[in-house]
């Protein structure tokens, strides 16, 4: 890997630095290039990661815990991940990569609430998604804190999810690192996703989604979401779905975070108006127009103040005419929102609450 500085600020970054900073750092700071209203931050590189690999000497340990792994067998997956996370948290971060990260934090602001987000890549394949893999940390507070979270972000990287993921991928571990995106937490009030073009059909329609609190609650699935279709031909407002918004997820004192219950005069309220919903819908499309292709776009909302946190491609778009479904079923509809991908599929549901209780999952 080149040499690049342990610590990017955003205003630095561009879409180009992806290897260093993974693909949320090289969104965010091409997004704040080009005027949209994105949050403060800075990014723990992905040669900062490695540097600590090598300075531990962690590089052969990590390798030598997968050689010869076979991701379908659950036990050993849990086991070979279990070491490897231990392997990485056990280890002293270096005290050039602990000191940048805390002047950083001091040059944001002083003891600013961070979100801590990890941002994974690869050196051969720059292009490739690991959306969802590692963790992220929300409102952080303090030097230590941040510190630790960042320790924390690295580990992640070697989750049991994460591991089968690269190896289904074809990934080598070899060259895959993390960065990791330190930035300034916006409270929101009301927060969600959008898609700036139909995430199933492609047709010229923003889809936004939207509930009270921290958007996590709308990405996480905690919440069914109020739903805005903004249609691009007339620039107005064609549908609007006010959802039964029962919790929210805010902050929970100096760290982390919880659910909690929405007041009962706001759980039937729009979280949106017509004017935010035109206003994020064109921020939609000038982050569109500069990438080329439709957005998945993250939000929220302070004061009347809009922050755009987050933007990738859409993934999910069809390319071609499905064939049509009829519904066999009359039975009872529990949960509603906006489709992720096409097709319609029915059967029996089973609840995995960790990658653990995959073993007990009969194949089919």
């Amino acid at each position: 890997m080149k040499d690049v500085p342990n610590i990017l600020w955003l205003e630095e970054i561009r879409k180009e630095d992806i290897i260093s900073t993974g693909g949320k750092g090289a969104s965010l700071g091409e997004m704040a290039s080009i005027g949209l209203p994105v949050p403060k931050a800075f990014v723990v590189t992905a040669q900062a990661f490695r540097r600590f690999l090598v300075e531990t000497g962690l590089e052969k340990k990590l390798y030598a815990a997968f050689e010869n792994l076979d991701v379908e067998n659950n036990e050993a997956l849990e086991k070979a991940a279990e070491n490897a996370k231990n392997l990485v948290l056990k280890a002293k971060m270096p005290a050039a990569i602990r000191d940048d990260i805390k002047k950083s934090y001091k040059k944001m602001g002083d003891d600013l609430i961070v979100a801590v987000r990890s941002s994974a890549t690869a050196e051969d394949l720059p292009d490739a998604s690991f959306a969802g893999q590692q963790e992220t940390y929300l409102n952080i507070k303090g030097e230590a804190a941040l510190v630790s979270s960042v320790h924390h972000c690295w580990a992640s990287l070697y989750g049991a999810r994460a591991i089968y993921y690269r190896a289904k991928q074809g990934f080598d571990d070899h060259t895959v690192n993390i960065a990791v995106v330190v930035q300034q937490l916006v409270h929101s009030e009301k927060a969600g996703v959008m898609f700036t073009s139909h995430p199933i059909t492609g047709e010229p329609q923003t889809i936004i989604e939207g509930s009270w609190g921290l958007g996590e609650a709308v990405v996480s699935g905690a919440v069914s979401p109020d739903k805005y279709v903004f249609d691009q031909r007339t620039e107005k407002v064609a549908d609007t779905y006010i959802a039964n918004k029962k919790v929210e997820i805010i902050a929970d004192g100096d760290h982390g975070t919880k659910l909690a219950d929405v007041p009962k005069d706001r759980q039937d309220a729009q979280v949106l108006s017509d004017e935010e919903v035109a206003k994020l819908a064109m921020y939609g499309k000038i982050a569109e127009n500069h990438y080329g292709v439709p957005q998945d776009v993250e939000w929220s909302v302070v004061k009347g103040t809009i922050y755009i946190l987050q933007s990738r491609p859409i993934t999910t778009i069809g390319k071609k005419e499905g064939k049509g479904m009829s519904q066999k079923s009359d039975a009872k509809i529990i949960l509603k929102g906006q489709g992720a991908a096409p097709g319609i599929a029915s059967g029996k549901v089973i609840i995995i609450r960790d990658v653990k209780d995959t073993g007990t999952v009969r194949e089919g």
